[in-house]
């Protein structure tokens, strides 16, 4: 298939997807702002962003991965350079420099091959475990820092009550897969953000106007600083969840069509996206499994959904800008909570299907000399999945105890071999008997050829 046929059969599918369900398009495109939203807002607070640049480009983003991928392909915060930079307060040079970073790194593994090597020898369930301890984080997140600091009847606009109201639709939502949730909480939080800062009587708003793009240049010290400090943590984070992870959690929601985007294509958008917008002042972008769930859990079936939402946000990025910041703080953290933990939830349900999953290498290994898929006891069967288990959850352990999903990949990777390394020493023992035998058999024709010269 041509590129001009691949882009139009894309094309053709988000076109009939949001005119079969527009709702669903529409909600579940809304179904990332629960990351999205508290990161770029505090990022721009700290004046670690500029908010207008991250719209435009996020928003362009959103638009050409909607119409190449035809999925809704996330475009989200890079968490790791996101909570240093709230954390450490960094200048908009040092978090620029950390992007561009990892625009460059990202851009490199891409270009050598190494993220396709590394797709072929990363077991799925270690993947897995990257993708659910990304969900749980989500949901710890969601419960630790939005609804449990809440008190239960005030303020009016954000207490525990409403928070019980969102958990009551989402579970309508469960019941009604067509209802559009993530939608319908979104527009009531931006009323209930309106009619309190429209009653608050402060004038901190800023003045809208068309953008005027404005270049910024790390000096050095923001190079060290942005490099060492927040893109190298960011790195794993990144090629496992929002690369190996997003390749192979599109490829469990879509997998008759559109096709499955490759680790190397996903890596080098990765890259481009920082690779542009970073010079300008717009936040570090990739694009997240947790997203990608929270986008198909409320709705988006197709690069609709993303296109519409990057259509929004170039549009207030370039006319509105800043001024839209003031009614952001104030959309209520109980609804923004829910809409976190749906999503979270639903990006660890991924790890129910570890025990039938399988890494095209291990097929092989697994097969006969003949080709023919090799038969397994009923134990060894079992042995396996819950072997799969195990390493699935030492990988989501490790993820969630250090906060650090290279400690998880590591030690899931560590799990995993270790419980292939009998399995490994048995077949070298075998091979070598069988080697032994070959030779003794040789040794012994040749032999007989011997004798039935001499007669």
């Amino acid at each position: 298939m041509t590129l001009r046929q691949h882009l139009r059969s894309i094309t053709e599918n988000n076109v009939r997807s949001f005119r079969e369900s527009p709702l669903a398009e529409l909600s579940g495109s809304l179904g990332d702002l629960g990351t999205l939203l508290p990161l770029m807002i505090a990022l721009a607070l700290k004046g670690s962003i500029d908010l207008p640049a991250t719209l435009v480009f996020s928003g362009l983003t959103n638009i050409f991965t909607g119409a190449i991928y035809g999925i809704p392909l996330p475009v989200q915060p890079m968490k790791a350079i996101a909570a240093i930079a709230i954390s450490q307060s960094f200048s908009k040079q040092e978090t620029m420099a950390a992007g561009l970073t990892m625009g460059i790194a990202v851009f490199l593994l891409s270009a050598t091959g190494l993220l396709r090597w590394l797709n072929r020898v990363v077991p799925v369930p270690v993947v897995k475990g990257i993708q659910v301890g990304a969900g749980l984080a989500l949901v710890i997140s969601a419960g630790a820092s939005l609804i449990a600091p809440l008190h239960w009847t005030s303020p009016a606009w954000d207490n525990k009550i409403w928070s019980i109201a969102a958990f009551v639709l989402l579970v309508i939502a469960a019941l009604v897969p067509r209802l559009p949730y993530a939608l319908l909480v979104f527009i009531v939080g931006l009323v209930m953000a309106a009619i309190v800062f429209s009653t608050s009587g402060s004038h901190d708003s800023l003045p809208a106007g068309i953008w005027h793009p404005s270049t910024v240049i790390p000096n050095g010290h923001a190079w060290r600083v942005g490099a060492i400090e927040a893109a190298i943590p960011q790195l794993p984070l990144t090629t496992l969840n929002s690369i190996l992870a997003v390749t192979s959690l599109s490829a469990t929601l879509f997998p008759s069509f559109p096709p499955t985007p490759s680790t190397t294509s996903i890596g080098f958008s990765v890259a481009i996206a920082n690779l542009v917008g970073c010079w300008f002042g717009a936040m570090p972008v990739c694009h997240g499994s947790g997203g990608l769930a929270g986008q198909y859990r409320f709705g988006a079936r197709s690069g609709a959904s993303i296109i519409i939402l990057g259509s929004v946000k170039l549009i207030l990025g370039l006319f509105v800008g800043e001024a839209i910041v003031p009614l952001l703080q104030r959309f209520p953290k109980s609804l923004l909570g829910i809409m976190v933990l749906a999503a979270g939830v639903e990006l660890a349900k991924v790890g129910q299907s570890v025990s039938d999953s399988k890494d095209v290498w291990e097929q092989a290994e697994e097969d006969n000399e003949d080709g023919r898929p090799a038969h397994k006891t009923r134990q060894q069967d079992e042995r396996e999945r819950g072997d799969k288990w195990m390493v699935m959850l030492i990988t989501v352990a490790g993820c969630l105890a250090f906060k650090n999903d290279a400690i998880g990949f590591l030690a899931g990777l560590i799990w995993h071999w270790s419980l292939r390394l009998p399995s490994w020493i048995e077949r070298m023992r075998h091979g070598s008997i069988r080697l032994g035998r070959g030779r003794h058999a040789e040794q012994g024709s040749g032999l007989l050829d011997v004798n039935h010269d001499g007669h």
